[in-house]
């Protein structure tokens, strides 16, 4: 069986689950004709509509489920090329800044596994925005086909990333048992890092994917931006090398404040700074609302545009 009519399996079995749901009674409808529904924008700017995505957690859930089993049915390598793929990306950076470079982990953290703590977070935030960048042109046979809130397909792309990250996190606990780092109680916080990372993956991904349904062309830009933002993120480096007075200007990347704190919460380590930590916050909570908001707006426009 090929990927394609695993995808079209899927999008069959949501279509199901869609028909089998009890649409009238979990929007609002106002109607002179029985058996109508009609469907009516929200009367407000700010409105996010988020009470609206509680009734479809069922389809969220098989669209999530088909991207999982697109992504490893077939493959040649599958799940190692998951785990491969973080380990080898931590030898280059110790090849080039440890031994090259000579960049040291602060304090008494080994190299290695001071990158990798980084690169986890990271790489969780990287396949997220690539996969709510592509989402709506991925899924045009649901988007054209049936209404539902667009908004559950870019969470379900950004979800489905979280099997690979519990996954890399295996080779994590296997370099700390090898270096005898045992986490403190900052590990608490460690949910919390995550949530800031697929909700900053979300945030970016929704402007980009609105951009993609008008412009393909944005979709080949997603590498290069990738590489950009990862050069202007301390994984391969630490924060404390950068002067005082540019660390709330790193905070304008909210992916600095979520690396400094993963690190900080499995290895130790400098906590992340007060005052980048806030502005990344803030910038994540900003572009998520506003993002939230003009897909909403946009929305009914996607069957046209893809």
């Amino acid at each position: 069986m090929q990927p394609q009519s695993l995808a079209g399996e899927s999008d069959r079995a949501a279509a199901d689950a869609l028909r089998a749901a009890d649409i009238a009674g979990r929007i609002p409808v106002w109607s002179s004709q029985p058996g109508a529904t009609i469907i009516r924008p929200s009367r407000t700017f700010l409105d996010l509509g988020l009470r609206s995505l509680w009734p479809y957690r069922e389809l969220l859930f098989y669209l999530t489920w088909r991207d999982i089993k697109v992504r490893y049915k077939q493959t040649v390598v599958g799940v190692v090329w998951v785990l491969l793929q973080p380990v080898l990306t931590m030898l280059i950076f110790v090849i080039i800044f440890s031994k090259l470079a000579h960049l040291k982990a602060p304090g008494h953290i080994p190299y290695p596994l001071f990158v990798f703590a980084g690169l986890l977070p990271w790489q969780l935030f990287a396949s997220g925005m690539a996969g709510v960048t592509a989402s709506v042109v991925g899924n045009t046979s649901l988007i054209t086909k049936v209404y539902f809130p667009r908004l559950i397909i870019p969470i379900a792309a950004v979800l489905s990333g979280l099997v690979d990250f519990a996954m890399s996190l295996i080779v994590l606990v296997i370099l700390m048992v090898h270096y005898r780092y045992v986490p403190g109680l900052e590990a608490l916080a460690i949910p919390f890092f995550i949530l800031v990372a697929i909700a900053t993956a979300l945030a970016a991904g929704l402007w980009l994917a609105m951009l993609n349904v008008r412009y393909r062309d944005v979709q080949y830009t997603i590498p290069f931006l990738t590489q950009a933002w990862l050069l202007l993120t301390p994984v391969a480096y630490s924060t404390s090398i950068v002067p005082v007075r540019y660390r709330a200007l790193m905070g304008i990347n909210p992916m600095t404040s979520v690396v400094d704190g993963f690190r900080w919460a499995f290895v130790g380590g400098p906590a992340p700074w007060s005052h980048s930590f806030a502005a990344s916050l803030a910038m994540v909570g900003l572009i998520l609302t506003s993002g939230i908001v003009f897909f909403r707006r946009t929305e009914k426009t996607f069957a046209d545009l893809i």
